[in-house]
């Protein structure tokens, strides 16, 4: 059965979506209509930028044949405005829909943090974010939506975990503020979803000690001993830009089967 074609007409950007995540959000997004732009950091991983266009293309979205894929390494202080600046050059669209989706996790004990770890993270998943959202605040469409992917870390400490649980409180406190600042001036709502463990590349890279230490919250979880699928989280953050979510914002939604339960 076709889905319903309720973002027909709507510009997404998701950013970090040539895996994962972000790559499964590009697919909900483009099935329900939407033109979306498949961001990817480097080179290397245009590859899987380009099977994510090529997966959207194969559903029966109605902008699934104007989908595009952009580089831009949001870790750096122009990457946000070059994705924003290729996205409306090539569509010649407003932006109706950001999914603040990159990020990187980097799972060490506090006394083995470096300096180096502390960039690489806060310049991605809290600094990139921003300035990502600055950018496209002149290009909003009216009605827009802001999603942004946070993390049960944000409100559960975890071993080895002190950076990462740190910029995704910041996501958090972000999406709150930015409720406050952009519903009256832009038409715009901001929410967040908050997965637990899922079942990514990024994920099961984090590295033997750490899964080992969550294995048994994982068999703790009331909805099944297992990681949450990218299509999961994906659903609910396609719940949030939906037109009948507007008087929805300031929200940040928990998609982790009961992992936690704020």
């Amino acid at each position: 059965m076709a889905q319903d074609q309720t973002l027909k007409g709507k510009v997404a950007i998701v950013s970090g979506s040539a895996r994962g995540i972000g790559a499964a959000a590009c697919v909900e997004l483009a099935s329900r209509g939407a033109l979306v732009i498949v961001n990817y950091p480097w080179p290397e991983q245009k590859e899987d930028a380009q099977e994510v266009v090529r997966q959207i293309k194969q559903g029966n979205g109605s902008a699934a044949d104007q989908c595009l894929a952009i580089e831009s390494d949001l870790s750096t202080l122009d990457g946000p405005q070059r994705l924003v600046d290729e996205t409306i050059r090539q569509t010649k669209r407003q932006i109706d829909i950001l999914i603040n989706n990159a990020g990187i996790a980097i799972m060490k004990p506090l006394t083995e943090v470096k300096l180096e770890q502390w960039d690489s993270q806060v310049n991605l998943n809290a600094r990139g974010m921003l300035l990502l959202t600055q950018a496209v605040l002149p290009h909003l469409a009216q009605e827009s939506r802001i999603v942004n992917v946070s993390s049960v870390g944000a409100r559960q400490g975890y071993v080895g975990s002190t950076i990462y649980n740190g910029t995704k409180s910041m996501v958090e406190s972000f999406t709150r503020c930015w409720a406050l600042e952009f519903g009256r001036q832009y038409g715009c709502t901001v929410n967040a979803v908050e997965p637990g463990p899922t079942n990514t590349t990024g994920f099961n890279h984090a590295g033997k000690s750490f899964l080992a230490k969550i294995q048994p919250m994982l068999d703790a979880t009331p909805m099944g001993s297992r990681m949450a699928e990218p299509a999961e989280i994906a659903h609910a953050i396609a719940f949030f830009c939906e037109p009948k979510s507007r008087w929805i914002t300031g929200a940040c939604l928990p998609v982790n089967g009961g992992f936690l339960m704020p």
